[in-house]
């Protein structure tokens, strides 16, 4: 096996998910190697919302000004009744915790383009385009003496070009991000758990000049027999998505007509097919929710769409893979580069599983707030979750709770506490911050390793972690960020907290203790003491 049959990474699909993963991986000095079947960028738009959590994660990868420059932030989601009366709304602000607005439109392809940028700029990266990858074997190589090694490499075999010869590599690991038809899910044995919500959907992307009736955010019509969506995406590009059945198309001599009794609560539209209503896609879909009971087996891992399926209610389709590929990669780069213990990595489903579980199922209720479903329980499902969202405060609580804090695990550390928030599992904050004389985004001060946030003297101890870790030590009262991060350790009953690469906390300083108190429940997953195991040499 020589160098160019071994990788360290093999990416499969080279969408936003897998790409962003790659560049994820780049910086922390991890080579990664994408196979995608495409021969470029799928130019249709797909996904049209991410949130603030997401645009710090394209800030990690270094395109979130260029994402601004294409994005247009929304005020928030609206439930209306067939008469387009206000149900409720999910307000999203403009300025979140992560320093970006709580909601963005935006078009896929630009953002591809965006993401396929960067790649070419990153030597780590390296993208073949038209390769079918057409099967993944662990432990496949005649080099490996422990078949069923769970660190071993995995093979990965795959045709160029439509060709029929079948050509092979090796990966120290595999990332799956090769969608909802996905290749690598089949090949770790993963199955689908049903969680009950599939509905036919067609979604139909407009340019238009013409005026719309519009609200700023996204509408979602809850009828039971003409359930809607509809969001404004750029200046002229508009979403409409209907439930319709397979048989009513929108093509065809009726299809105008069709389309014009459909999209008339918000648009005029002449007797006659218009130059200035130019309808860019329409497709039908199938919206579901669906869960994979696995994400790993030994160095194969699931990401996105071949983990998990979500209706796009709440937006948090392209949302929930992006957030798999910032919790996977950098726990892969520590145990590649720097060899952290192997159990590090299990903890890759043990956290982003409950999150996508919990997300999916704000989806479907969402969803059921609009339809109530198909089956007979659907007018009481319908009625049931229609009122809930009219309670006050059950609206703002769907909003926060979209991102809630990860759930207990070895990365996680909670404390029973009398009173104020546990920070352990929650996202730092990202406030503007003035630090050596320059105005910038926190992220960018504390890089991309660990990081220790504290509003007390650093003690010996708490200094000595952090050189373990690598991680930079910060007093919050030298960034000049108007008391955010102060205030936020304040409310956790914390003297300091222990940032992962990822943002999310791994654990506090007590107030008044001096110490990180479970460092020894989490260090010997983190510790680099080791060297990591070298490639076996060529034959």
């Amino acid at each position: 096996m020589s160098a160019t049959t071994r990788r360290p990474v093999v990416i499969i699909g080279a969408g936003p998910v897998g790409v962003t993963a790659a560049l994820l991986l780049a910086r922390h000095g991890v080579p990664s190697l994408l196979l995608e079947r495409h021969r470029d960028i799928y130019p249709l738009p797909r996904a049209v919302v991410v949130d603030d959590e997401v645009r710090r994660i394209l800030q990690s990868v270094g395109v979130h000004e260029e994402f601004a420059a294409i994005a247009r932030p929304a005020p928030g989601l609206r439930l209306l009744d067939a008469r387009r009366r206000v149900i409720s709304e999910f307000p999203r602000s403009m300025h979140g915790h992560h320093g970006f607005p709580q909601l963005s439109m935006f078009n896929q392809p630009d953002l591809e383009r965006l993401l396929r940028d960067a790649l070419a700029r990153r030597p780590e990266c390296e993208l073949w385009s038209g390769v079918e990858v057409v099967s993944v074997t662990e432990s496949g190589t005649p080099n490996t003496d422990a078949p069923d090694d769970p660190t071993g490499p995995v093979r990965v075999t795959f045709r160029r070009g439509g060709s029929d010869e079948e050509e092979h590599l090796w990966a120290d690991a595999v990332l799956g991000c090769d969608g909802a038809g996905s290749l690598t899910r089949d090949a770790i044995g993963a199955a689908w758990e049903d969680l009950h919500f599939q509905e036919s959907w067609r979604v139909i992307d407009v340019r238009t000049s013409r005026p719309v009736r519009t609200w700023e955010g996204a509408e979602q019509i809850c009828c039971p027999t003409r359930p809607a969506t509809f969001m404004r995406i750029s200046e002229d590009r508009y979403r409409w998505e209907f439930r319709l059945a397979d048989d009513q198309n929108l093509q065809g001599p009726d299809g105008w007509e069709r389309l014009r009794e459909l999209v008339a609560p918000w648009v005029d539209l002449p007797a006659s097919q218009s130059d200035d209503f130019e309808v860019i896609r329409q497709a039908q879909y199938t919206f579901q929710a669906r869960l994979a009971d696995r994400w790993r087996r030994g160095r194969v891992y699931l990401l996105g769409d071949a983990a998990h399926l979500t209706p796009p209610f709440v937006g948090q389709g392209l949302c929930s893979g992006l957030r798999d590929a910032h919790n996977l990669t950098w726990k892969l780069a520590r145990v590649l580069q720097q060899g952290a213990d192997d159990r590090l990595l299990d903890t890759y489903q043990r956290e982003r599983k409950p999150h996508a579980r919990h997300v999916i199922r704000v989806a479907v209720a969402v969803g059921w707030a609009m339809t109530g479903g198909q089956d007979r329980g659907a007018a009481i499902r319908r009625a049931v979750v229609g009122a809930a969202c009219r309670i006050p405060g059950v609206t703002a609580a769907v909003s926060r709770d979209l991102s809630p804090a990860l759930t207990a695990s070895p990365l996680v550390r909670r404390r029973p506490r009398l009173t104020g928030r546990s920070l352990a599992g929650t996202f730092c904050p990202q406030p503007w911050v003035l630090y050596d004389g320059t105005r910038e985004r926190l992220d960018d001060i504390l890089g991309d390793s660990f990081a220790v946030l504290t509003a007390v003297p650093p003690t010996a101890r708490m200094t000595g972690v952090a050189t373990a870790l690598g991680a930079s030590v910060i007093h919050v009262g030298d960034l000049g960020d108007d008391g955010t991060l102060a205030a936020w350790l304040a409310r956790g009953r914390a003297d300091a907290a222990l940032l992962r690469p990822d943002r999310v906390v791994l654990d506090t300083v007590p107030t008044g203790t001096g110490h990180f108190t479970d460092a020894t429940a989490w260090a010997p997953l983190l510790h680099t003491a080791r060297r990591p195991a070298e490639a076996p040499p060529a034959p």
